[in-house]
């Protein structure tokens, strides 16, 4: 039996988030027709994960819509997957390079400098790379890791990781500290799946082209679906992957 998807989303008090949500778990259904998709929360919408996998009859794979290593990826995915009689969770989505393709082409929306034919760009001036945030390194290091990617794909512009919360610097520090070093004009690139305070928060902030979040980028689904198809296959025995 070919696994039911279960994408887990964190949950925003803001309404856009939830369609947001749907929207990007549309591509995923267009992508893979014959796939069974459904959507958990950690809290604050429903279904939450824990209703969402009661009602999910035979092997599940949980794809966290989070972005990096931290709390949620580290104890409260496996925590809920061990309740399921057949359950995995799935590598969280950063950092990979279509997180910055998304990335990339959510800054060129809002007006940053458009990307030559070699898919960078230049002249477009420095980048805050603006996450969640989390206590957990494993967390600070996955963006680091996607800021360092995104200015490689910006043809070497300064990109600058920073926060909303639970790590420094946050965005607002680290706009200043770009302007210190004469960058007036900084863009903020949005480093969330949906729409939610700390995306409001951080867009707040910059003094140049305010990126939205990732929402319902093509790459995002594709790579949702990657990151499916990685945890699916470690379920299968030697024998089907050799005859795959």
């Amino acid at each position: 039996m070919q696994p039911t998807l279960v994408a887990v989303a964190h949950g925003s008090r803001d309404p856009r988030a939830l369609p947001t949500v749907q929207a990007l778990l549309e591509r995923v259904r267009e992508l893979r027709p014959r796939l069974e998709v459904r959507l958990g929360h950690i809290e604050l919408n429903r279904p939450l994960l824990a209703d969402t996998l009661g009602r999910t009859d035979g092997p599940a794979v949980l794809v966290p819509l989070l972005l990096g290593r931290g709390y949620h990826v580290k104890r409260d995915l496996p925590a809920a997957a061990a309740r399921h009689p057949d359950a995995r969770v799935a590598a969280p989505l950063g950092p990979h390079p279509l997180l910055v393709e998304a990335l990339c082409e959510r800054l060129l929306e809002a007006g940053r400098t458009s990307a030559g034919a070699s898919g960078g760009a230049s002249g477009g001036g420095a980048v805050v790379l603006a996450a969640a945030g989390s206590r957990d390194p494993d967390a600070a290091a996955d963006t680091r890791r996607t800021a360092a990617l995104l200015s490689e794909r910006l043809g070497g512009a300064a990109v600058v990781p920073a926060y909303a919360s639970g790590a420094a610097p946050t965005v607002p520090d680290a706009v200043r500290a770009l302007a210190a070093r004469g960058h007036h004009r900084v863009a903020v690139a949005s480093y969330f799946t949906a729409p939610g305070r700390f995306s409001v928060q951080s867009a707040a902030a910059a003094t140049g082209p305010a990126a939205a979040p990732l929402g319902d980028h093509p790459a995002l689904a594709r790579l949702v679906l990657q990151r499916y198809d990685e945890a699916a296959a470690l379920r299968r025995t030697p024998l089907e992957l050799a005859t795959a």
